[in-house]
């Protein structure tokens, strides 16, 4: 159910899916081996990931999306810095609503975490038109379409996505 409040308040429900879904890897990590991992968070969005990830010396430059089940999004835009990060991935946040909780899967690209990230070659527009409709091209962007996405069911599916 998309309410006025999931667009007035995007910025809170995007920082809000990201700190369950922090959670639901921590859980996952602690519960199931006894393990830790570092997330750390970079002060300022223009090197392409919104987390880090380290579990034993493994790390992950993740760029996280977000998009309810049932939405209509057929592709994700990425920061092309991205790929400048080894062992950089795109995690896709798909939620639903359930019992008052947010329950996750997960879309990943690239389908393997090994050498380079390619983003191909799409580059992203703005959201917006200027005055004569024209959708300007943002370069440091690259569109990513839901086909070349992997879904993975639960939280320890991605941990072993991400780590194995």
């Amino acid at each position: 159910m998309t309410t006025d409040a999931d667009f007035l308040q995007s910025s809170f429900r995007e920082k809000l899916l990201e700190h369950v879904f922090v959670s639901e890897l921590l859980q996952e990590v602690w519960l199931a081996n006894r393990q830790t991992m570092e997330v750390l968070r970079p002060e300022v969005d223009s090197s392409g990931y919104d987390l880090l990830l380290d579990r034993e010396g493994v790390i992950r430059y993740v760029q996280l999306k977000s998009s309810r089940s049932d939405a209509k999004t057929s592709r994700q835009t990425v920061n092309s810095s991205l790929a400048d990060k080894p062992g950089a991935c795109v995690i896709w946040l798909v939620f639903q609503e359930c019992n008052q909780r947010f329950k996750l899967e997960y879309l990943v690209f690239p389908d393997k975490l090994s050498g380079r990230l390619d983003l191909g070659t799409t580059i992203g527009r703005h959201a917006r038109a200027n005055a004569t409709g024209y959708k300007a091209e943002r370069p440091n962007t690259r569109v990513i379409t839901k086909s070349k996405f992997t879904k993975l069911q639960t939280t320890n599916e991605l941990v072993e996505w991400l780590f194995c």
